[in-house]
């Protein structure tokens, strides 16, 4: 593991520019084994978990190649492999092959996956959404065996009973070449289920009303690309920066934005009193001084997004009041606070409401990142604190932050990444 050392203090200035989605690159590389082709992605963002997806698809006998944010993949002489195991079980996105496998092969045995702390996240929506298509599924030795009768994967009408952006993409991948018509209803309107159908598409699927909590999918025989696909830009990397500048910045501009996903960030920040200019395809930001407090409320897409309530905490602590944070979708997403507390944070969790006051005695000291959004939440926090604060655990930041050293730098903050044994000697 590594180690990520920051001096407090520091301010942001310049440019920065968002990379391509990580959670649309962990959906995409295991929908590119139902393409009969090969495939290219541009955009990709180097981070860990497209390194671990890449070492799966090598087991499955797929090659693939990752050169400057280029991903070439080919499928074409593909094994169907069981994959449980290691790199299975550090990526919860993994689970995303076994909707792949499924409308590949017919059949997957899949690990669970892992990932992430931050509460439970189970899969019964997408057992159900598979079993409704025709699909027989066993949870054993912890693993997920599916397989279909002798007739196949069929069309189907699949009611959601919660929204879930991991089954409505998993059920989207297993029917978009089985046979019929598949309607997923309350199905998730993320971006990043826009970027899927349109890659699929592309390729020939019929996918309609992406985006939308119905979609429609008429099965194909076969998927062949023709083109590269770019990948969207990351929402959640684009807001990180954003909430990081308007705490600790001297004029930032954010490029490679698509403004549209981070609208009700964007409107929180305004709540809050921050300055910005929101421009067609980037964002800059002066900078926040006296900021007001707000209460913030996460939601399915188009709602603010759960993956940006610990990074925005560095900034409520710089609003003169108390902000709230009721996270509907991860209640238990709160490895960050007593974190931030040993910072001097002045942050508690009670009954589901993260209540954040005023914090201006904040020091650095040694901390630990459990997850990804929870680690780099330290990052910001890092930045505002007198002296020097050290972050156990940084890889889960680099899982889900590309090139974050160089973008930060980029920004005129030093960040020093060492190993833990270096620590130590």
């Amino acid at each position: 593991m590594k180690k990520m050392i920051i001096n407090g203090g520091q301010k942001l200035s310049g440019e920065v520019t968002i990379g391509g989605a990580k959670n649309s690159t962990v959906a995409l590389i295991p929908a590119a084994i139902l393409a009969d082709t090969p495939v290219k992605f541009d955009s990709v963002p180097d981070i860990l978990d497209v390194h671990n997806l890449m070492l799966i698809l090598s087991k499955m006998n797929v090659p693939s190649n990752f050169s400057h944010g280029e991903l070439e993949i080919d499928p074409t002489q593909i094994k169907n492999v069981p994959l449980p195991g290691g790199a299975i079980r550090s990526l919860r996105a993994s689970y995303y092959f076994m909707g792949a496998l499924l409308g590949k092969f017919g059949k997957a045995l899949v690990g669970f996956p892992g990932g992430d702390n931050i509460g439970p996240r189970p899969i019964d929506q997408h057992i159900k959404g598979f079993r409704a298509l025709g699909a027989i599924v066993e949870e054993r030795n912890d693993a997920v065996c599916i397989k279909t009768t002798p007739e196949g994967l069929h069309g189907a009408r699949i009611f959601f009973d919660i929204v879930s952006v991991g089954a409505t993409i998993n059920v989207l991948l297993a029917a978009v070449r089985a046979k019929g018509t598949t309607i997923i209803e309350n199905a998730a309107k993320e971006p990043e289920i826009v970027d899927l159908a349109t890659f699929l598409n592309n390729m020939g699927a019929q996918i309609r009303g992406a985006g939308t909590d119905v979609i429609r999918i008429k099965g194909v025989p076969s998927l062949k690309a023709t083109n590269t696909h770019t990948i969207i830009p990351d929402r959640i990397e684009a807001g990180t920066y954003l909430a990081f500048a308007a705490a600790a910045g001297q004029g930032v501009l954010v490029k490679n934005v698509i403004t549209e996903h981070l609208e009700p960030f964007i409107a929180k920040l305004v709540e809050m009193g921050v300055y910005l200019e929101v421009n067609e395809d980037s964002i800059y930001v002066e900078g926040g001084r006296n900021l007001a407090p707000v209460t913030i409320k996460t939601a399915p897409f188009p709602g603010f997004a759960t993956d940006l309530q610990q990074p925005i905490t560095p900034l409520l602590m710089q609003a003169k009041g108390c902000s709230k944070i009721i996270d509907t979708l991860y209640p238990e997403r709160v490895k960050h606070i007593p974190e931030m507390q040993r910072m001097g944070g002045k942050i508690v969790s009670k009954d589901g409401i993260i209540s954040i006051k005023h914090s201006s005695e904040l020091i650095g000291t040694t901390v630990e990142a459990s997850e990804i959004r929870a680690g780099v939440a330290l990052v910001g926090l890092a930045l505002m604190a007198k002296g020097t604060t050290v972050i156990n655990k940084a890889d889960n930041i680099l899982r889900g932050y590309e090139r974050i050293v160089e973008k930060m730098a980029g920004l005129s903050i030093k960040i020093k990444i060492v190993d833990e044994i270096a620590v130590q000697e």
